[in-house]
């Protein structure tokens, strides 16, 4: 069950003097507007310029969440050190500029972490994860950062053919297992779910309390702005071409730390963490606002995030201005190419319209006004890590599988503190990794094109499952081993 999507239409760049929307329907505005926020998002001021050869305490490569949220606790921790951020583009360039805004008290693949441990144990990390969300609304209201911070709860729904509701509580059942708590995870029946938000045929789902959404734009000049006041150098168009003994190579220079923090994720080019993590798509759009009488008719009052049980995935919710934003999972790209381009096509537009339209069929026919696309990464081991190589100089994270608005937050300030060498809970966490180099931690990726083959093979399967739950079909041989293979795809990737 994996999240995403934005408020106020993802791509809004917020200066003094306005704001320009990104990626509208047309495409050749896409490709306009996709220049105009590259050259207007955040204070230029805050932006340094790298020239020759430099010296810092920590080199930060990558400007997305997970990039800025790490200098952000390290500088607060260790406010002494020199902290450099580079960006290979513009900051936000990359998924963290490009999701839906979901903000999950939970991570993808928590169960690998959890396996073995005691209940008590299991539910004190849920209890962190939890925490997390709470925290970034707490942190984004003392930096006063206007993100559109909204917490409305997650729906996990059955809303579309009667097989989903096993699914969603079988789900429910694992979250329990896992160790969250039941007043954060709990049952809706049929008419209870009817109450919050007006799908098509409401068979029961989950609410899940620890959610929130934020405006994912708005997170990234905010923290642009907070870590130029206090002092962090930041470089944007300044790729990484090297990292080698201690330094930092770009086209301008070099720069030379006794840490780097390697915080790419989906977009990475280093060959340090290119066999270990592969980008995939995800693809969202956003509605014109709504009228009330269409708000009245398919609920969503108190702005909760929404999903369906499908295998693929689909998320949504209701921004601040009033629109749909709705996602789905893309496709992985032969030879791991991450995805640069943020418009998307209209047949890529269109599905995603139609089931939202398939969802709330009392939403009538409504305009898309915005569509766009990003890449998430997804490492082999299937589990979000913190992980610090102290005999190299080398530290990362990521592998956050499309949960990394919040995810990020909490590996950032698991690195952060790992690097202070702080005894605390996140850095006792499983999914903390002091002194481990990276090969220790997280597998490699098979070689092309056995990646693709099994992607599309996956991606196939899961197709022909949702075909044949959807028209309610029953093949008693077909479906139910169709089920079990997909169960066993699920069990390894998800």
């Amino acid at each position: 069950m994996t999240k995403a999507p934005s408020n106020d239409a993802i791509f809004w760049s917020h200066r003094d003097n306005g704001r320009v929307p990104l990626a509208p329907l047309s495409i050749d505005k896409q490709a306009i507007n996709e220049q105009a926020i590259d050259e207007q998002a955040g204070d230029k001021q805050a932006i340094d310029e790298q020239t020759g050869d430099e010296q810092a305490d920590v080199v930060i490569v990558g400007g997305g969440f997970t990039g800025l949220w790490t200098a952000y606790h390290l500088k607060r921790l260790a406010p002494e050190k020199d902290i450099r951020v580079l960006e290979a583009r513009r900051f936000g360039h990359g998924a963290s500029g490009r999701n839906g805004g979901w903000v999950v008290g939970n991570l993808a693949g928590l169960e690998r972490h959890l396996k073995g441990l005691p209940l008590a144990r299991r539910q004190a990390l849920c209890e962190l994860l939890s925490a997390n969300v709470d925290e970034i609304g707490a942190t984004l209201s003392q930096e006063a950062i206007d993100a559109d911070f909204h917490k409305g709860g997650a729906l996990y729904a059955a809303a579309r053919y009667p097989a989903q509701e096993a699914l969603q509580r079988d789900y429910l059942a694992h979250l329990l297992e896992l160790g969250h708590r039941q007043h954060d995870c709990r049952w809706l029946s049929a008419d209870e779910l009817s109450d919050r938000a007006r799908f098509r045929r409401p068979f029961g789902g989950i609410f899940h309390r620890q959610v929130a959404t934020l405006h994912p734009g708005k997170l990234i000049v905010g923290l642009v702005a907070r870590l130029a006041a206090m002092q962090v150098r930041l470089y944007e168009q300044s790729p990484a071409t090297s990292i080698d003994d201690g330094k930092v190579t770009t086209p301008q220079g070099s720069i030379r730390a006794p840490m780097i923090v390697m915080a790419t994720e989906g977009y990475n080019t280093l060959s340090q963490l290119r066999p270990h993590l592969v980008p995939v798509s995800s693809l969202v759009i956003a509605t014109e606002p709504l009228s009330q009488s269409q708000w009245d008719a398919i609920g969503l009052a108190q702005r909760p995030t929404f999903a369906d049980a499908s295998r693929l995935i689909n998320y949504g919710h209701r921004s601040r201005d009033g629109r749909l934003i709705f996602g789905a999972r893309g496709r992985y790209r032969f030879n791991a190419r991450p995805r640069h381009q943020a418009s998307i096509t209209q047949g890529d537009i269109q599905m995603r319209k139609a089931l939202l339209q398939d969802l709330f069929p009392d939403l009538g026919e409504v305009d898309i006004s915005h569509g766009w696309g990003g890449t998430l990464g997804l490492s082999r081991s299937f589990r979000p890590h913190a992980l610090i190589d102290r005999r190299a100089g080398i530290a990362t994270a990521g592998g956050y599988a499309g949960e990394g608005v919040a995810a990020s937050h909490l590996m950032a300030r698991t690195l952060a503190e790992m690097l202070c060498g702080q005894d605390t809970p996140l850095t006792r966490a499983p999914w903390a990794f002091d002194g481990c180099a990276l090969d220790q931690v997280v597998r490699r990726w098979e070689p092309e094109p056995l990646r693709w083959l099994g992607a599309q093979t996956i991606t196939l399967s899961y197709a022909t499952e949702e075909a044949l739950a959807s028209r309610e079909r029953h093949l008693p041989l077909i479906g139910p081993a169709l089920s079990r293979l997909n169960d066993r795809f699920a069990a390894v990737i998800e």
